[in-house]
């Protein structure tokens, strides 16, 4: 049986999350007819066909979404691979942006992990909301950023997906309000836009009670039985619960966790990191927070 090519799994999975062959072709760096018979032979290679015409669109078959798994997997444990022969040679200073909604979560399972590979090299964090840290990364500021996906700031790796969540305090009842308190983040905040949009289409009245930027913040509100807040499943606090339709909050979007890299200035450091981060985060189980586990993404 041949072998797959990486090559071709890289481009498939760039289809797959730019959502067509002419934006992946610019991701991978080819032409859109070098993507069109890449993603032939990798279909005469399966003996099936992987993508399927959606008007002017392409889409996944059933079995393009599941290669889809596969190929994800397997570039990243070539990533890591790679990354780990490296390991050994590397120095220097690598700078990673990630929001605060993750901060917490991941950076010391990324870090540790990192840093007993690499001793020799300085990692430099800045924490700030994805629409910075996605500027920093198109101006070359940061080599790397743990972001918050959403379609229209650019091309990112989708590396870990997790549910939205409506969260209050367990110890208060401030979810069963007429006029439903909540907090959240600025008014451009996608999951605070999700939020307000589903409240809105079941009619249930709401104020927004505190906004910020900073998940601490907002978590700290909850905690207190101020507000009902939406928060990530990964920056959910032992305290909190979980509400779901059986307490009347309709389901919210998934969040979808990429990986942004500096195109500019590629490194072998950014490169050894950038492993790091998707096997930390592939090997991060879900918080341990109450409520109501249906609470489900899309």
């Amino acid at each position: 049986m041949h072998l797959l090519d990486i090559d071709q799994l890289k481009t498939f999975v760039a289809i797959s999350d730019t959502g067509s062959f002419t934006k992946a072709a610019d991701v991978v760096h080819k032409t859109q007819s070098a993507v069109s018979m890449q993603m032939k032979r990798l279909e005469e290679r399966l003996g099936k066909p992987v993508f399927e015409r959606d008007g002017r669109a392409s889409r996944l078959t059933e079995d393009g979404e599941r290669l889809l798994d596969y190929a994800r997997r397997i570039l990243r444990l070539n990533v890591e691979c790679l990354a780990s022969f490296a390991d050994a040679e590397l120095a220097g200073r690598v700078r990673l942006g990630v929001p605060d909604d993750y901060a917490d979560r991941y950076l010391p399972e990324i870090l540790a992990r990192f840093s007993r590979s690499n001793p020799k090299v300085e990692v430099t964090v800045v924490c700030e909301p994805t629409p910075m840290l996605a500027d920093r990364i198109q101006t070359s500021d940061l080599d790397l950023a743990i972001i918050t996906h959403v379609e229209s700031r650019g091309h990112a790796e989708i590396i870990r997906k997790e549910r939205l969540l409506w969260v209050s305090s367990q110890r208060h009842t401030v979810h069963e309000e007429r006029l439903l308190p909540l907090a959240l983040g600025r008014p451009t905040c996608n999951w605070r836009q999700a939020a307000t949009e589903r409240l809105d289409r079941i009619g249930r009245p709401y104020r927004i009670l505190y906004a910020s930027w900073n998940s601490n913040a907002v978590g700290a509100a909850v905690l207190a039985g101020l507000a009902v807040g939406v928060l990530p499943e990964s920056a959910a606090r032992p305290g909190m619960r979980v509400l779901g339709p059986s307490e009347g909050f309709p389901a919210l979007p998934s969040c979808k966790i990429g990986l942004m890299r500096n195109r500019h200035e590629s490194s072998a450091l950014s490169d050894a990191l950038a492993g790091h981060i998707v096997s930390s985060l592939d090997n991060l189980k879900g918080a341990n927070i109450g409520g109501d586990d249906m609470m489900a993404a899309e």
